[in-house]
């Protein structure tokens, strides 16, 4: 399985000027847009980790997903959500050549958690030995910075903080996030329940 991001969130997307406000970073001067880089970067390592903690899709964006057998014949759950619009679903066969499936014989359900592509009839079109299907959708929680969740942009900015003020590596984090992230992304995560302990 494979999942690639088609297109990413522009610059001109990310919250900048806010950042700089969360930062309390001095204004009114020449030299005002001179870490604007670095500042994109620290937001864009913040989504990233955000993204990756939760599962979901921040920005609304366009993704290709490969697979090359489904998990349940009537139904496949997509990797990333939430899911706002299938734009393609192909079936590859072992040589390359593709078949575009019909919109008619599946449809999409999306779900905060676990948007999925079910069946019309009975199973999904059959993945041949060797080949894969190939899933082209949209997914996240809104097209701008406003559209996304208070919660999840008060945990950007004060990670990209964390990060930005980390910015010459001297404090180690490891993998675990910030206590105040955590809770504000808490809601957002998919736990789900593993030998009998939820993850």
């Amino acid at each position: 399985m494979m999942l690639v991001e088609l297109t990413e969130v522009p610059d001109g997307a990310l919250p900048v000027a806010e950042f700089k406000d969360h930062l309390r970073l001095g204004t009114g001067f020449d030299e005002d847009d001179l870490q604007d880089g670095l500042l994109v970067q620290q937001l864009r390592a913040a989504l990233a980790a955000i993204e990756g903690r939760t599962g979901k899709a921040l920005f609304e964006r366009t993704f290709e997903w490969s697979v090359a057998a489904w998990r349940d014949l009537g139904q496949q759950i997509l990797p990333i959500a939430p899911v706002t619009g299938v734009h393609a679903l192909e079936i590859e066969d072992a040589q390359g050549v593709d078949e575009v499936i019909d919109v008619t014989r599946f449809r999409l359900e999306t779900d905060l958690h676990r948007s999925r592509i079910v069946a019309a009839g009975y199973v999904l079109p059959a993945i041949p030995v060797g080949g894969q299907a190939l899933v082209t959708f949209s997914a996240g929680m809104g097209a701008t910075w406003q559209d996304l969740p208070a919660d999840i942009r008060q945990a950007v900015l004060y990670l990209a903080g964390q990060y930005y003020e980390d910015r010459h590596g001297q404090s180690v984090q490891g993998e675990t996030l910030p206590r105040v992230v955590e809770a504000l992304i808490h809601r957002y995560r998919d736990f789900r329940l593993f030998r009998g302990r939820w993850s």
